[in-house]
């Protein structure tokens, strides 16, 4: 039905769902991270914003905007500035490509899943500039280990996403879908497995979260960081979770694939329940794990994670010849 309109047309309606999307998505995931954690740890938290304190994102938000925007006087300004944005419009684009349905999906370009690979692992680049930027050694000394972190986990997450390529035989993420099978969740397991934990470190999420590490190092690159800029980093991380869950959804879950999966509504409805599932896994290592030293990540990285995606890439290789 879209197809029917002009093109402007079309366009600026698919750029409002995705947007509406990027900013409802995310602040539901927050929510839902905040009564979980609430209730995994036996306490209640604020429960004054609506019943049983479901608006409390909304009034934090709003909080947020009445706090006074902070520059540091050692801050490099345009730089510091700039870092939120840098590390919150990377998922905005990446969700734009992401599949919900056969049919629902702003961007539908032929090598989609190198598209959202490539973007998401900008994100981090707004965590060095803020780290940079910020003037100060804390923050800096979580920027590097921002960066530490992406030159380690970036390897293991792309080579799990290209045996899933592989095993469909295409880059698009669409058509990575239609290929699917339900024999992939075992055949691909282990680069499911690669791929979560890849994610949650990209993230900066515990047990990974060592650039943010609030009894070590404050709050790392977001030390200086207050009101709304502060909120958009918050924004940011969230965003993340949304879009990894819905990735590893597309990639190992078989999207929008179940009962009347065919259906627009329907298969999105599955994509976004399955997707719901995986974030709240991601929430749930929060509660459930410590954190990991330094030398801890980088070993897991290199010495566990690496293998196991060649290793996930040579029988998803072999498989692909036998089968053809």
């Amino acid at each position: 039905m879209l197809a029917e309109l002009p093109w402007a047309l079309e366009a600026g309606l698919k750029a409002a769902c995705v947007l509406a999307a990027f900013l409802v998505l995310p602040l539901a995931v927050g929510q839902l991270e905040h009564k979980l954690m609430g209730h995994m740890q036996g306490r209640l938290g604020p429960m004054e914003a609506g019943p049983h304190g479901i608006g409390q994102l909304v009034a934090d938000g709003i909080k947020f905007a009445q706090k006074e925007d902070v520059v540091p006087a050692a801050a490099d300004r345009p730089v510091f500035r700039l870092a939120p944005a840098v590390a919150l419009i990377p998922y905005l684009v990446a969700l734009a490509a992401i599949p919900l349905a056969a049919t629902w999906v702003a961007v539908d370009v032929p090598a989609s899943l190198l598209l959202v690979l490539a973007v998401t692992s900008v994100g981090v680049i707004g965590t060095l500039m803020a780290g940079w930027g910020s003037g100060n050694k804390y923050s800096l000394l979580g920027g590097l280990r921002a960066g530490a972190q992406l030159v380690s986990y970036e390897l293991p997450l792309v080579l799990a996403a290209a045996s899933v390529a592989m095993a469909a035989g295409t880059l698009s993420l669409t058509g990575i879908v239609q290929e699917w099978s339900w024999w992939w969740l075992a055949w691909q397991a282990p680069a499911a497995f690669v791929f979560l934990a890849a994610s949650v470190a990209e993230l900066q999420r515990t047990p990974f979260d060592a650039p943010v590490a609030d009894s070590e190092i404050v709050f790392g690159p977001l030390t200086e960081y207050t009101g709304l800029r502060f909120a958009f980093f918050l924004l940011a991380e969230y965003a993340g979770i949304v879009v990894m869950a819905l990735l590893f959804t597309v990639l190992f879950l078989g999207g929008w694939r179940g009962p009347w999966g065919d259906i627009g509504a329907v298969g999105a409805l599955w994509t976004l329940l399955k997707a719901t599932g995986v974030a709240v896994l991601i929430l749930w290592l929060r509660v459930a794990w410590p954190r990991v030293r330094e030398d801890q990540l980088q070993r897991l990285a290199w010495l566990v994670l690496l293998p196991l995606a060649l290793l996930q890439l040579a029988i998803t290789g072999v498989g692909v010849v036998v089968l053809a």
